[in-house]
């Protein structure tokens, strides 16, 4: 059973840093493209990033773009979000997916690409 796991979630101060993870289960991470999308209260979800497997292209939303990175692991099979500069607008729930293949589609952001999805880490900005 394919699974997808967020983690690192929590609360964070305005201008701080706070780095999420991807893990797997019942397939293999590195392999396979991950997108971040994120969901607010009250919004729709948004994908704001997107790391490729077959030569780690990297993609990012405006809203993101220049204050958060998307990496990966092959060792530990992992992906992770690094936030940074963060501010009251990144409070979200945040969710890694994947769409089974290994590059990521030009409109990644388009939830409906995406058939595997984790639970989601909330994340919180406040002063």
């Amino acid at each position: 059973q394919v699974q997808l796991a967020e983690s690192g979630g929590g609360l964070v101060q305005p201008g701080g840093s706070l780095r999420l993870s991807c893990d797997a289960s019942g397939f293999t991470l590195r392999y396979y493209a991950i997108a971040w999308f994120r969901q607010a209260p009250g919004k729709a979800r948004e994908g704001i990033s997107c790391i490729s497997s077959s030569d780690g292209s990297t993609y990012y939303s405006d809203s993101v773009k220049g204050r958060f990175t998307v990496s990966r692991d092959n060792a530990k099979d992992a992906v992770y979000l690094e936030m940074n500069s963060m501010n009251f607008e990144d409070t979200a729930a945040y969710y890694c997916a994947t769409t089974g293949g290994p590059n990521c589609f030009p409109r990644f952001e388009t939830e409906s690409l995406y058939e595997y999805w984790g639970q989601g880490t909330q994340v919180s900005v406040s002063s």
